[in-house]
Order: C-alpha cells, then sequence, then structure tokens
C-alpha cells in the first residue's frame, strides 16, 4: 500500500476494485487544511475518467502492469498490431493510444512497450524521444529573430507541432513523445 501522496503520473491504482491509471497528481496544502492530493485518473478498461481528491495519508494499493518490447507492424482500422520477440501478434485499439498514435508511422524502427493488464494489451508506451521528418513548414520570417521564435510544422501523418524558425521541410526532428514538444534538430 501506498499514500495517496506517493502516487506519480503514470503509475496505477486499484481503486472500488478497477485499475486506474494516474495522469496528473497534485498535492496541496493550504492553511489550517489537511494536505490533500488531487488526481485525475483514466480507467485502464472502460477509458472512463474521474478527479477525485484524497487526503495525503490515505492508503491507495498500486498495481504492477506487465510490459513487454515490441514493434510496430501496420494499422487496421480500429487497430494497431504491434509484434513482440518471439513473433506474437499483439493489437491495441486506436482510443487506448491517445496523443501516442500522432507518433506511430508506417516503417518506424523504434521499439516500444506494450502495457499489459490481466493479460491485454491495453496502451503502448514510445520511446521518450523520437524523430520524425518534417513534411511541411512556412519558409521563416526574415528579421525575426529575438527570442524564442517558434512556428508551426506538419508531420508525414499530419500531426501538426511547435518547432524553432530555422527548420525547413524535409528536416529531422527530435518530438518528446511525453508532451509532444519539439525538442531540436536530429543529430547525425
Amino acid at each position: 500500500m501506498k499514500t495517496a501522496q506517493e502516487f506519480r503520473a503514470g503509475q496505477v491504482m486499484n481503486l472500488d476494485g478497477q485499475a486506474w491509471v494516474v495522469l496528473k497528481s497534485e498535492f496541496n496544502k493550504s492553511g489550517r487544511n489537511a494536505a490533500v492530493c488531487k488526481m485525475k485518473l483514466k480507467n485502464l478498461i472502460t477509458g472512463a475518467s474521474q478527479e477525485p481528491v484524497f487526503k495525503a495519508d490515505d492508503k491507495l494499493e498500486p498495481i504492477i502492469l506487465e510490459r513487454r518490447e515490441v514493434t510496430y507492424s501496420y494499422f487496421a482500422d480500429p487497430l494497431y498490431v504491434f509484434m513482440d520477440e518471439e513473433y506474437n501478434q499483439i493489437d491495441v485499439e486506436k482510443e487506448n493510444l491517445g496523443e501516442t498514435a500522432n507518433f506511430i508511422v508506417d516503417g518506424m524502427q523504434e521499439t516500444c512497450e506494450a502495457v499489459f493488464y490481466e493479460g491485454k494489451a491495453i496502451s503502448i508506451e514510445l520511446p521518450t524521444t523520437i524523430v520524425r521528418t518534417v513534411a511541411y513548414t512556412e519558409p521563416a520570417a526574415r528579421g525575426d529573430t529575438s527570442g524564442k521564435v517558434m512556428k508551426v510544422a506538419k508531420l508525414d501523418n499530419g500531426y501538426e507541432l511547435q518547432v524553432a524558425a530555422f527548420i525547413e521541410i524535409g528536416e529531422a526532428i527530435e518530438i518528446d513523445t511525453r508532451t509532444g514538444e519539439f525538442k531540436g534538430r536530429a543529430k547525425g
């Protein structure tokens, strides 16, 4: 058992007999009131969400999930299909991937982790940093060089993100998959 204040984003807990992943956790201690933890939770099976408030010292049961390395194979609407080292096919529904689906493309070389709950694949975790190519972006505006200048760029799959003004069409960029934000030019 862990206290509510020990749970961080990405950890999973058993609440009322169901598995909930912590999307966000905020500790709050104000004045004479008891310390509380506000959490945003998502049900791993149904996808429902809730935002409960726990006392900081409430005891909650953590759940350890099975993880396995997989590689992306293909998309068969609404399923993303992956393969593990033993060539077992692992299907994950598109709606369970959330923002992760924005970075899954045909021919991707990155190894991912499939997350299993009670034998069923419930989500995919990508490496923290991935490299993608910019399909389209406007040319940089001349003279607009003060501060951190950003512009919109579109990837091959249509995903749009803010990139530095010096990035051009066809350049490989690094993206932080946790936030979906531009990190920099790809090295090498």
